[in-house]
């Protein structure tokens, strides 16, 4: 229930039993990842297949399709691509409403829905004729406390336009979930407790999630990235420095400053610490939303996103936010680095965190 499923809005029973293939679409990009079945005799996981596919500017903005039809273009690139049916696709945390809310501890389940159908309106701002939405149900200390109830929810137009586009393209999405939500899966592994903030550092965006429990309670976008580092740069650099050049300094030099360059980490740091301002501001709010309950407290940042290479960023963050904060290994829930080399070099890995999620869902 971790999901917002199509299997609850439009009943494929044949589709939840096919394999899948995780599509992580965003608006630069749309990346893929699928597993081999799991063996009976092993926890481990493998890839399957994985892949890249550039998404033109100005088909799909801040998670809103701009242009569906060249957004079926990509999708049957991808179908070509990969000769898959069968997907988990990611929806944009930009246009998310999550909630939290409580139902008495002995309601039946088929009640549950159509309570919280009456708790829209106070949560999301349309009718909620014009909304999907799914929950998961948080596990309680006690038998007498009522139910924690965590609520997604999207506008049907949002999805809908996804879901219209994979058809044109001849594929058929199994499910759509919060892409933060995906990220959760993959890299936050099964014995830890507490609150885990998620910070997705893209090319474009920074997305935000707050997981409790396994389940994201809360998201949030900044709408500063990698390429923001990229133009900061190139007024010191030149207009014209390649983005190959520029990505090797920020992942080799980054925030380290020295005698010979101290003016590209003077730039970057500036760059960053806006996000580490928009991040404190997040964690504090989430806090006091929370009445500072030790329970809920973040614990620890996890960073990903190709973004999350800056060299230095853990250490600033961890430093500057007062957390740990460490690059999240995607690989976390599939198998252990200890046994197994990745098909997918580290620095690429941590751009795959949403689709490696979703390829995960089919064996949650």
């Amino acid at each position: 229930m971790s999901i917002i499923a199509l299997s609850r809005l439009i009943p494929p029973p044949n589709f939840l039993t096919m394999p899948s293939v995780g599509v992580d679409i965003s608006d630069t990009s749309l990346k893929y990842v699928a597993l081999k079945p799991k063996s009976r005799f092993n926890d481990s996981r493998e890839i399957k297949i994985w892949g890249n596919i550039d998404v033109p500017a100005g088909i799909v903005q801040r998670g809103h399709v701009i242009d569906p039809v060249k957004l079926v273009s990509v999708l049957k690139e991808f179908k070509k691509e990969t000769k898959s049916e069968f997907i988990r696709v990611s929806l944009p945390e930009e246009r998310a409403y999550l909630f939290e809310t409580t139902v008495k501890k002995d309601t039946p389940l088929k009640e549950i829905q159509g309570l919280l159908e009456f708790r829209l309106e106070e949560n999301v701002p349309m009718p909620s004729k014009d909304v999907y939405f799914d929950y998961r149900i948080l596990e309680g200390k006690s038998e007498e406390e009522p139910l924690q109830i965590a609520v997604a929810a999207y506008a049907k137009e949002t999805i809908q336009k996804y879901y219209d586009s994979c058809i044109e393209a001849g594929l058929h999405p199994v499910s759509f979930e919060v892409e933060a939500q995906a990220v959760a899966r993959s890299v936050i592994g099964p014995d830890f407790s507490g609150a885990t903030m998620l910070v997705d550092f893209g090319k474009t965006r920074t997305g935000i999630g707050i997981v409790y429990q396994g389940v994201l309670l809360y998201t949030s976008t900044i709408d500063i990235g990698g390429d923001s580092m990229s133009v900061a740069l190139r007024k010191i650099l030149g207009t014209d420095t390649p983005e190959a050049k520029l990505t090797k300094l920020k992942n080799s030099q980054g925030l380290a400053k020295s005698l010979d360059s101290s003016d590209v980490s003077d730039v970057l740091i500036n760059a960053v610490s806006v996000i580490k301002d928009e991040l404190m501001t997040r964690m504090q709010y989430w806090h006091i939303r929370n009445g500072n309950s030790e329970e809920r407290r973040i614990k620890t940042v996890l960073l990903s996103g190709g973004s999350a290479n800056l060299n230095g960023l853990p250490a600033y963050l961890t430093e500057t936010l007062g957390v740990n904060s460490v690059r999240a290994n995607v690989w976390e829930n599939i198998f252990s680095l200890d046994n197994t080399v990745p098909p997918i070099e580290s620095r690429e890995a941590l751009g795959y965190a949403t689709a490696i999620g979703l390829a995960l869902q089919e064996s949650s």
